[in-house]
């Protein structure tokens, strides 16, 4: 077990590099670059001169695999994930005030997505082919249908235009206003779980209806059990290793997918501020957010592979 996941932690340092480096090199391939824009908002009239000076200051005219040992090396030796070039703050003091605010906005939402997933996807399964079963079946492709940006751009629309309600967007911490704080994330939260829900609400039922198939589920039911203990106790574990796995593969969309709510529920968070870095070209905050991101979708994943043991006694770690 150790060595299993030693192995895991080892692995995780070159994964992070290789994409560190795709990362570093492909957003300095997109037309306009943060030179370009800073010379263009100031009125200076020997532009060559002035962007020499600027790439030599903020070390841009090294070779990209110059700059990535740079960054790297700052990283692994101090920790220090470089400064932003609009700004001048620190790029880790920056991801620190925003990810509280990412992480509690995807905690919230995975929570309500297994909230509707599990049991509407076991109910269906349980009552194949009845009324219930085709109403979970309507919600789950209505989830999976429905893009999360266009529902949320309608609930910030028509409840306004109609009724002259829109959600709260004024950021409240949660140490001042707890209830305040669930308000703000309350609705954000609920539009993107609703769209990670329709997935898994469908792999809960397909695993539900094989495991419910087998031989032992068919014993357990001659032997007189009751059904909350046949489903409960012998058929729901074995078949939640699948959506385990669901859950770990939907991190990444659920990390991307806070970048399009944070921008329409307004909430200052890591996708608001990648996508503002990447307007600006600022460099040291998009590959800082992307290590970081990167980082924390590896450790999910580990913790993943850690639950199938517990899910499974047959699973060993070796």
């Amino acid at each position: 077990m150790y060595a299993y996941i030693l192995r895991r932690l080892l692995t995780i340092i070159p994964t992070l590099i290789i994409a560190s480096f795709i990362v570093f090199s492909l957003i300095r391939l997109v037309p306009g670059d943060v030179i370009d824009m800073m010379v263009s908002q100031h009125d200076i009239g020997d532009a060559e001169v002035t962007r020499a000076t600027l790439e030599k200051a903020m070390g841009l005219d090294k070779p990209i695999y110059i700059q990535f040992g740079a960054w790297l090396g700052k990283i692994a030796l101090h920790g220090d994930f470089g400064d932003s070039l609009w700004k001048g703050t620190a790029v880790a003091d920056e991801i620190l005030a925003r990810a509280p605010v990412t992480f509690e906005l995807g905690l919230i939402a995975l929570t309500i997505g297994l909230l509707l997933a599990l049991p509407i996807g076991i109910y269906s399964a349980i009552r194949q082919d009845t009324i219930g079963d085709y109403i979970g079946r309507t919600v789950a492709i209505l989830g999976m249908a429905i893009p999360a940006f266009w529902l949320g751009t309608m609930i910030m629309v028509y409840p306004a235009s109609w009724w002259g309600w829109s959600p709260s967007i004024k950021l409240v911490p949660f140490s001042e206003d707890p209830i305040g704080n669930l308000k703000t994330f309350l609705v954000p939260g609920t539009v993107l779980g609703f769209a990670l829900a329709g997935v898994t609400m469908r792999m809960t039922r397909a695993m539900m209806l094989e495991v419910l198939r087998q031989d032992y589920i068919r014993t357990a039911w001659a032997k007189g059990l009751k059904e909350k203990v046949v489903i409960l106790r012998h058929a729901l574990k074995n078949s939640l290793i699948p959506v385990v796995t669901l859950i770990g593969l939907q991190v990444p969309i659920l990390v991307g997918g806070t970048i399009v709510i944070e921008q329409i529920f307004v909430l200052p968070g890591m996708g608001l501020l990648m996508l503002e870095a990447v307007n600006q070209r600022d460099y040291p905050i998009i590959a800082g957010v992307m290590l970081f991101i990167g980082l924390v979708v590896l450790f999910v994943n580990l913790m993943v592979d850690m639950s199938y043991g517990w899910l499974d006694p047959k699973v060993r770690h070796k």
